[in-house]
């Protein structure tokens, strides 16, 4: 039997706007952004966590269902992310307790603000390719 820890699995919704820009997020914590997102809960679905995040980081509800567009592995963190392309169902931007700042960003802004690992995440959302991109990551850099 294995003493590592096991994986955490989050989601993440990159919300896309009637121009094709997504709404980035700058986190309160560490002050990068991304996209709203974070760990499943032991009780929920995927769809619940994914409009549970999004809602708490973003004060906006998304319609479900929503597409998935990537698989992601942070190698040292040791997260699985599933990021899922959204539509914004109801509710204002609006920050949080987890949030610091948001903006809707454009291709060109998104790999501007966030770092790779987390930009290629939205920039595979506004692509929308089927199937779902595959990556791996560092937790800054693809691998």
């Amino acid at each position: 039997m294995s003493t590592e820890r096991p994986h955490s699995v989050s989601v993440a919704g990159v919300v896309v706007d009637d121009q094709g820009r997504a709404l980035l997020i700058q986190r309160r914590d560490n002050g990068h952004w991304e996209p709203p997102g974070g760990i499943l809960e032991r009780e929920e679905t995927i769809p619940e966590a994914l409009q549970r995040e999004v809602l708490e980081e973003t004060g906006i509800k998304i319609a479900l269902p929503a597409t998935l567009t990537g698989v992601y592995k942070n190698m040292t963190g040791l997260i699985v992310s599933l990021v899922f392309r959204c539509e914004a169902a109801d509710g204002e931007p609006t920050t949080g307790d987890e949030t610091r700042a948001l903006r809707w960003a454009t291709r060109e802004e998104v790999t501007e603000l966030a770092d790779e690992a987390y930009s290629i995440r939205v920039l595979d959302a506004l692509d929308a390719t089927t199937p779902p991109a595959i990556r791996a990551h560092d937790g800054v850099k693809l691998v």
